[in-house]
């Protein structure tokens, strides 16, 4: 297949997302070594949008079923499509995974440390050196552009509340345990991001922790039926988040869709070190961009300086002035981390309602 050809599919996996990858050799050599020509030539002809049944899908190709279902299932055991059956009319769609979130989770999910993870866990952090350099040298513009773009994430405070009030839908508030127990079907994966980083020889300095990412309902399915993750109980679960909260770890959840309306699909333990987007924020490439519900409030009388805070803080938004911590509220994400940490009990939560915490990358200075 001609290079014009592999850069073809590149946008479309590019558009498959929402983050504007920039379209260059890195990301062609990085899905050549999880495609070849005749998969790249089924997605640069089928896939005119990400998500299709199998109808949709006969009508852009003159391969039979069988031959359809081939390269599918080869697709879907790489990460590059994931098969999930929708719960409203039992039709399975397929859908074409972008860079970032989707090729990176996916490749890196089942904890393999091979050469070929190696290499993509190379590739990963070159293409995102790349696009830091990209937003860099577009600052303004670039940033202005993220402005426009749903946050990736949800932050779920240290056993508070996962659900808010959207918009004007009244939804049930639940706290983070409980809402484990909306899902009979749950897969425990390994955490991507510290997969990457241990491939890196950059291990991480906050959890040894590796095994503890999770999915949720028709996500989970496929996970446990493709070999990216195994099943887990209820009970397990809550475990595993509590030994996340002792490590300092944020919990995130991850909408359907990016919408907070719709049901949680994952929920990620994440550290400043290795999560993708904690480093996509440090590294310069985009703002901090999530859904929050909750600002940590700092009682300075109860405060003795201690710098605990200052050292778990995720964001870098707590400081030390006469000896006593300061909150940069516009850059807290609620997470409780501080909260949960504090051996002085100086530290609450406060309620603040659903609120778009929009941080901007820090301008880094050429070496």
């Amino acid at each position: 297949m001609t290079e014009k050809k592999w850069y073809k599919v590149a946008r479309k996996v590019i558009k498959a997302g929402n983050l504007p990858f920039p379209l260059n050799d890195t990301l062609i050599e990085l899905l050549k070594l999880l495609i070849n020509d005749e998969q790249a030539q089924f997605i640069d002809s089928v896939f005119r949008k990400p998500n299709l049944n199998m109808n949709q899908i006969k009508k852009r190709t003159d391969l039979s079923e069988n031959e359809i279902l081939r390269i599918l299932e080869e697709l879907m055991i790489e990460g590059v499509v994931t098969g999930t059956k929708s719960e409203s009319r039992g039709i399975t769609v397929y859908r074409l995974m972008p860079p970032f979130p989707g090729l990176f989770e996916f490749t890196l999910m089942r904890g393999k440390k091979g050469e070929k993870e190696k290499r993509l866990a190379f590739l990963f952090d070159k293409l995102f050196n790349e696009m830091s350099e990209l937003t860099q040298k577009n600052y303004d513009e670039i940033v202005e552009q993220y402005e426009n773009l749903p946050p990736i994430d949800r932050i779920v405070p240290v056993e508070q509340e996962i659900k808010e009030i959207p918009v004007e839908n009244v939804i049930p508030l639940e706290d983070v345990s409980k809402i484990i127990d909306k899902y009979d079907d749950i897969a425990l994966v390994h955490c991507y991001c510290r997969t990457e980083k241990d491939l890196l020889d950059d291990p991480c300095k906050v959890t040894d922790q590796r095994e503890n990412c999770l999915l949720f309902g028709k996500a989970a399915k496929f996970a446990i039926e493709y070999n990216f993750g195994r099943p887990i109980s209820n009970e397990r679960v809550k475990d595993i988040l509590l030994a996340a909260e002792e490590d300092g770890l944020v919990h995130k959840a991850f909408h359907i869709h990016l919408d907070v309306e719709r049901d949680e699909e994952a929920i990620c333990n994440c550290c400043k070190c290795c999560c993708g987007i904690f480093q996509l924020y440090y590294k310069g490439i985009m703002p901090y961009n999530c859904y929050s519900s909750y600002i940590a409030n700092i009682n300075q009388e109860d405060c003795i300086g201690c710098g605990t805070c200052i050292q778990k803080c995720p964001m870098e938004t707590i400081e030390l002035e006469d000896s006593v911590a300061v909150l940069n509220p516009e850059k807290c994400i609620g997470c409780g981390v501080c909260v949960h940490n504090c051996p002085e009990d100086a530290i609450s939560l406060e309620r603040t309602g659903l609120r778009n915490v929009f941080v901007p990358p820090p301008k880094i200075k050429s070496p």
